[in-house]
Order: C-alpha cells, then sequence, then structure tokens
C-alpha cells in the first residue's frame, strides 16, 4: 500500500487525520501528508475507510493503480 494525496482536490478537512491518525498528518503548510512507512497489516484497515472517506476523493493507493 503507498498512499498518495492529491493536493489540488484535498479539502484539509481532517477527515483522514481523524480516522487513521497514524498514518495521515498535517505538514507546516497545512496540507496532509501520508507516512507509508507506518502502514502495517493492523492499521491497513483504517487506511482504507480513510481513503473511502474523503469527500473529494483526494486520497488514493497508488499500489493499485
Amino acid at each position: 500500500m503507498n498512499i498518495n494525496i492529491d493536493q489540488d482536490k484535498c479539502l484539509r478537512c481532517g477527515m483522514c487525520t481523524g480516522i487513521a491518525m497514524d498514518i495521515f498528518e498535517f505538514d507546516d503548510d497545512g496540507n496532509i501528508k501520508p507516512n507509508n512507512d507506518k502502514i502495517t497489516d493492523e492499521n491497513k484497515g483504517e487506511v482504507e475507510e480513510a481513503i473511502a472517506s474523503c469527500p473529494v476523493g483526494a486520497i488514493s493507493n497508488t499500489a493499485e493503480e
């Protein structure tokens, strides 16, 4: 799993950070960035839920593309 966020689409609403706070975080510029190194089998479900919950579809799993 390799997560990418389309910053042009992202609303910075924080939905993903609330669902998978170990994976998604705000950077110093206010953009949300994924920490792909922390994705494990245990939290993969949370990451998939965050992807599905993004209101504008800005998050993608680039490993599946």
